[in-house]
C-alpha cells in the first residue's frame, strides 16, 4: 500500500514541451499548486513523439519549474522508465542510468514514484525488481509502480518481491476510463487483492469524454483512430449526452463528471489528467467537489459496461 498522497487529481505533464511551451507549462503548474494540487506525472519519454525531440523535454520543464518556484517538497513527483528510445526496456543498467538522467532533468535528488513505463518480458522480473529495490535503498526513489502490466505479471512480481524481500510495486497505472473498461475484468480485482492502488491515465479518453471533439472532427495523432472508434459505438455517443446532463445538474464540466466517476472506482487513488490551459485545468479540478449519488454512478457505469470475453 502506498504512503504517497496524490490528492484528488494527478496533473499529467505529457503536454509540457509538446503542445505547451515553457511559459504555458509554468502557468498551468502555478495554477495547479495554488488550487491545492499535490501530484504531477511525467516520464523520460515525454515528448519523444515531437519531431526533433529525444525525450526528457517534459521532465526538464518540470525541473525548471520546481527549481524556480522552490516547490519540490510540496509535490509528489512521478516519472517513468522503459519507453525512451535510448533508454528502452528494463535492464538493470538501463534503469540505473535512466534514473540518474531523470534526476538531473528534474533538478532533484529523488522522485517519489518511479514507474516501469511498460513491462519488459525480455528481462527476468527478479532482476527488474532488484534494480528498482536498489534505487529505493539508495534514496533515489521512494516507491515503485507498474504501468501497463497484465494482472498475471503484477501477481508474479508481487510474489517475487515478497520472497526476495524486494520493494514491491505499490502503484499501478493503466488506461482506464468510462469507455475503456477492460481493466475491470481482471486487472483491477488483482490490484485490489495485492494492496496496490490504481492511478489511471487517459481518464478523459483523449478528450472524447470532455466533449472536445464532435463526430467527424479532426483529431490529432496518435489518437485519431481511437476517438473515431468511440464515435462509432452508439453506447459511447449516448454516454456523452448523459455526461452533459449530469454536468448541468452539478454545475460543472462534463470532464469533471467523468473524472469524478473514475475517482470513485474501487482501488483508484486518483486519476491522471492533463490540461492544455489554465481554464481547462479549472474545469478538471471541479471533479474534487462533485459528489455523485449511488444512482448517478450506476447510470454512468451501466452506460458503457465492459463486455466479458467469451472463450
Amino acid at each position: 500500500m502506498t504512503v504517497l498522497d496524490f490528492g484528488s487529481l494527478v496533473l499529467g505533464a505529457g503536454g509540457f514541451g509538446d503542445t505547451l511551451d515553457r511559459e504555458q507549462s509554468f502557468a498551468i503548474l502555478d495554477a495547479f499548486i495554488e488550487a491545492g494540487g499535490q501530484a504531477i506525472d511525467t516520464a523520460d519519454a515525454y515528448s519523444v513523439w515531437v519531431p526533433g525531440h529525444t525525450g526528457g523535454e517534459s521532465e526538464s520543464i518540470l525541473g525548471d519549474w520546481l527549481a524556480s518556484r522552490g516547490t519540490r517538497n510540496r509535490v509528489t513527483i512521478a516519472t517513468k522508465v522503459g519507453n525512451k528510445p535510448d533508454r528502452a526496456g528494463l535492464s538493470r543498467e538501463n534503469i540505473t542510468r535512466a534514473i540518474d538522467e531523470s534526476l538531473v532533468r528534474l533538478r532533484t535528488d529523488r522522485v517519489d514514484l518511479y514507474y516501469a513505463h511498460r513491462d519488459d518480458p525480455d528481462q527476468p522480473q527478479e532482476e527488474v525488481l532488484s534494480a528498482f529495490d536498489e534505487l529505493v535503498r539508495a534514496g533515489k526513489v521512494r516507491e515503485i509502480g507498474a504501468s501497463n502490466f497484465t494482472a498475471d505479471r503484477l501477481r508474479s512480481a508481487a510474489a517475487i518481491a515478497a520472497r526476495e524481500g524486494f520493494t514491491p510495486y505499490a502503484v499501478a497505472q493503466d488506461h482506464y476510463n468510462l469507455v475503456e473498461r477492460e481493466p475491470e475484468l481482471a486487472l483491477l480485482p488483482t490490484i485490489a487483492e495485492l494492496g496496490i492502488v490504481e492511478v489511471p491515465w487517459g481518464g478523459l479518453a483523449h478528450g472524447f469524454l470532455a466533449g472536445a471533439y464532435g463526430q467527424g472532427d479532426a483529431v490529432p495523432p496518435p489518437w485519431t483512430g481511437l476517438v473515431a472508434m468511440y464515435w462509432a459505438d452508439a453506447r459511447k455517443a449516448d454516454l456523452l449526452d448523459l455526461l452533459k446532463d449530469l454536468a448541468a445538474a452539478h454545475r460543472v464540466s462534463p470532464a469533471a463528471i467523468a473524472l469524478a466517476w473514475l475517482a470513485a472506482q474501487p482501488a483508484v487513488a486518483a486519476p491522471v489528467s492533463a490540461a492544455l490551459s489554465v481554464q481547462q485545468l479549472t474545469e478538471l479540478l471541479q471533479a474534487a467537489s462533485v459528489q455523485l449519488t449511488t444512482g448517478e454512478l450506476a447510470q454512468l457505469s451501466e452506460a458503457c459496461a465492459p463486455i466479458p470475453k467469451t472463450s
